[in-house]
């Protein structure tokens, strides 16, 4: 097995460099900074790939990532089918000739690399912990794409949807729990904690001393005081041993005195405009039928 790690690294090595050779010797001419309105844009993150699609002229988008293309995971696929796939390779990127490279602080890390060896116009996004970090990172995103009206706009969109959303929440402030693959939770100090304030929730993960992301036992989840039970699922999504606790049987059981929420994947793993969906799912789950898990 060493053996057979050890010829992995090398093979990946010689992968890497040879992919560096070609993309020095292809003559590109990258440019260390973008234009002003970049016309051959490349997305290597998912994430990325949702902003780029909202705010830059379809015409201008060169390729995003396959994972956008899948509508379980992504909230723009029907937009994302319409333009070329790319898997985060650089032999792919090539082809493209990109004027703006956009990638994620955690994804396509060779590739991203070699594209700063040679000064390719590279630009690399976080993610944001509130809402303010993301109406801050949708206006970044719109001006280095040369269209920072698109990005007012869509984020004057999220302050009158919350606006709206806020008129709807009552006196009540039901406790909310957050039930993820692998039995992960969501505490303070993270997006989808401001997601269940904003959706008059009190994140019971938050009063448990959860910071962040971490581990919730089965039995924490049973004997807790939560009146809603969210469970992040991503529909029709392949088995994984991941989700099997979201199927629990003692998850079905818990429906009989609490609410069961099923919110989809999409609307929260990336911290973009669709986390606004997320919030108003929550309020319209929040005043449905106790009895009946809802959902999509």
């Amino acid at each position: 097995m060493r053996q057979g790690a050890a010829l992995r690294r090398v093979l990946r090595g010689a992968a890497l460099l040879l992919a560096y050779a070609v993309l020095a010797a292809s003559g590109l001419g990258f440019a260390a900074e973008p234009p002003a309105k970049p016309s051959r844009i490349v997305s290597l993150n998912m994430c990325t790939d949702e902003l780029v699609l909202r705010l830059a002229d379809p015409a201008a988008i060169a390729s995003v990532t396959w994972l956008s293309q899948d509508p379980r995971n992504a909230n723009m696929a029907q937009a994302a089918r319409r333009v070329p796939a790319n898997h985060g390779l650089v032999e792919e990127l090539l082809a493209f000739r990109p004027d703006l490279v956009i990638a994620g602080s955690f994804t396509t890390r060779s590739t991203v690399a070699l594209l700063k060896r040679v000064r390719a116009p590279v630009r690399e996004f976080g993610v944001p912990r509130d809402l303010a970090g993301v109406k801050a990172q949708i206006a970044e995103m719109a001006a280095l794409l040369g269209e920072p009206a698109r990005g007012e706009a869509l984020i004057d969109e999220i302050d009158a949807r919350l606006a709206a959303l806020a008129r709807r929440i009552g006196e009540e402030r039901p406790k909310a729990l957050v039930l993820r693959p692998n039995g992960f939770t969501v505490g303070r100090g993270s997006l989808v904690d401001e997601i269940l304030t904003r959706a008059g929730f009190v994140n019971l993960a938050a009063e448990l001393g959860i910071d962040n992301y971490g581990q919730i036992a089965l039995e924490t989840v049973a004997l807790g005081e939560a009146d809603i039970l969210i469970l992040n699922t991503t529909e029709g999504g392949p088995p994984s041993l991941a989700h099997e606790v979201l199927n629990h049987p003692l998850i079905g059981r818990l429906g009989d005195r609490l609410r069961l929420v099923a919110l989809p994947s999409r609307l929260w793993t990336c911290a973009g405009p669709a986390v606004i969906d997320a919030i108003e799912m929550l309020i319209d789950a929040a005043a449905a039928p106790r009895n009946r898990r809802s959902g999509p």
